[in-house]
């Protein structure tokens, strides 16, 4: 699949086949994460794939009233918890360098959208999961200190098809030189 088509072509899937994903292919869609640039290569990604359905249930508690990805936290047959070392990516030396100050969702926002690809273009479907009580699905991975819970990808082999949303032409966001 070429870059732009798989781009193009990912939507977010909820429901999924009953088909397992492999560890194989786990394993190579973690290669598309490590490969995921970060600032100063600070990798500052951690992901959990949680296997337990009993956590799986307990994380799908987290989830945000009328939450359309519901289900898929139990039901998806991979899922991964998507979380962020604190206070290294947009640091030097301990200090953070940017206005914007600790610079872990933008990486973790570009990881998470290797591995949505990367899965896309193995014919597996995700939903990134935002809506939910973080700290509450960090305790439930027992999280440790220094690290946020950001995003839940649940994943696997599509049982439906989603139509592409309407999307701005670039000529409605793209300036030349100023605002």
């Amino acid at each position: 699949m070429e870059l732009m088509e798989a781009i193009q072509q990912r939507r977010s899937i909820r429901k999924f086949e009953d088909r397992p994903v492999s560890d194989e292919l786990v394993r190579e869609l973690m290669d598309a994460v490590m490969w995921s640039p970060s600032w100063a290569n600070t990798q500052c990604w951690e992901l959990v794939q949680v296997k337990d359905p009993a956590k799986r249930e307990q994380l799908q508690q987290t989830i945000s009233k009328g939450n359309p990805a519901t289900k898929a936290i139990v039901s998806a047959p991979a899922l991964f918890v998507i979380c962020g070392r604190l206070k290294s990516s947009g640091y030097y030396n301990g200090v953070v360098t940017t206005k914007f100050g600790d610079w872990f969702m933008f990486d973790l926002g570009i990881a998470c959208q290797s591995l949505c690809l990367a899965a896309h273009d193995k014919g597996l479907g995700t939903v990134i999961v935002g809506l939910f009580d973080q700290d509450a699905a960090g305790k439930v991975i027992d999280l440790p200190e220094g690290y946020e819970v950001v995003a839940m990808v649940p994943m696997g082999y599509p049982a439906q098809e989603v139509k592409a949303p309407k999307r701005r032409p670039p000529e409605e966001f793209l300036r030349v030189d100023s605002f």
